[in-house]
């Protein structure tokens, strides 16, 4: 079976796992200090949901949820430490695409379908290549004529490297057949302070990370990789609109538990993220920092089962020129 092909299967599993365990329910055990390991950097989008979701939980359940960032090694630290951590219910993990792309890139020795517990699918959300507001590069167009007239000089930067920003890149890269520096940083937020300070020249981000500099012009937008236009964002274009790629992928976030968590504990904390997402004061919250929240029921399910090059990741790595990043090459699907 092409390496793809299981990838593809694989994050089926988790996210319709995820989707079909968040329903409601009470902790019977609502005693002690839970703990969300967040394998990102403060201040990131995965980082912002997880402390929006402990506090509502926490909040409305009475329990103690705290927040741990743990980044570093692309996610495998934070992601390992959990897969270790005691099956009682008391640590649990957020992730994202990189928690299905890590493994088949060979960069991570755990198997998300055997050594994890789906909890709950909480959103998704798009990316965006960013640059200045202040930057002479109003569309993709104009980056893209400025990268061919000086092959290597421009930098583009994201969160990596392996993560699903850095795939963009590679991804952009080829199709638009240009020549940049990547410059790999511990996370999205690192990256477009590195961007505030004229240190590169793009940034390709998640979009809770930066949607306040969106909105008060510091960023501009100048494509995304949906499948359709950002509401928020309605006059940046997807990749597909540009003509330059078909590419489509979101970013998904997902609660985890260790393998051998109790079924019923499972049962009850998804009902707690799923009423926290449903919850009316959370909506207006959500809606600030994400596009795709169906309370935990998201439409996207059909793309990650099917389309999305993302969610074969083997294209990418193995179509670019990611090899001395990217150890174990898949598959050579077409992008």
């Amino acid at each position: 079976m092409p390496a793809y092909v299981r990838d593809r299967s694989t994050i089926t599993f988790v996210v319709v796992a995820l989707l079909a365990l968040c329903s409601p329910g009470a902790w019977a055990q609502a005693t002690g200090t839970i703990k969300i390991v967040v394998p990102y950097t403060p201040g990131s989008g995965p980082d912002i949901l997880s402390r929006l979701m402990a506090e509502q939980i926490g909040r409305t359940e009475g329990s103690t949820i705290v927040v741990e960032d743990r980044p570093g090694g692309g996610t495998v630290i934070g992601t390992e430490a959990v897969e270790r951590a005691e099956p009682d219910g008391r640590t649990l993990l957020l992730v994202a695409s990189s928690f299905v792309i890590n493994p088949a890139l060979k960069r991570a020795n755990y198997d998300p379908a055997r050594n994890f517990e789906p909890v709950c699918y909480l959103a998704a959300t798009p990316m965006v290549l960013v640059v200045l507001g202040s930057s002479p590069y109003r569309t993709l167009d104009d980056l893209l004529t400025a990268a061919r007239a000086k092959p290597g000089e421009l930098a583009f930067a994201s969160g990596g490297p392996g993560s699903s920003l850095h795939i963009a890149i590679e991804v952009l890269k080829r199709a638009a057949h240009i020549n940049v520096t990547y410059v790999p940083f511990g996370g999205t937020a690192p990256a477009v302070n590195a961007l505030m300070g004229n240190h590169v020249t793009a940034v390709w981000a998640d979009y809770p990370t930066v949607v306040s500099q969106l909105k008060a012009g510091t960023l501009r937008g100048l494509v995304t990789t949906s499948a359709t236009r950002v509401e928020a964002l309605p006059n940046v274009p997807t990749l597909g609109e540009t003509g330059i790629s078909k590419y489509e992928a979101d970013i998904f976030y997902g609660i985890v538990a260790p393998a051998k968590t109790p079924p019923d504990t499972i049962k009850d904390l998804s009902g707690w993220f799923s009423k926290a997402l449903k919850a009316p004061d959370m909506a207006p919250k959500l809606a600030s920092i994400l596009t795709n929240c169906d309370d935990g029921r998201y439409h996207y399910v059909g793309r990650f089962h099917g389309s999305s090059s993302l969610l074969r990741p083997g294209c990418a790595v193995s179509c670019c020129d990611v090899g001395p990043v990217l150890p174990g090459r898949l598959a050579n699907p077409t992008v």
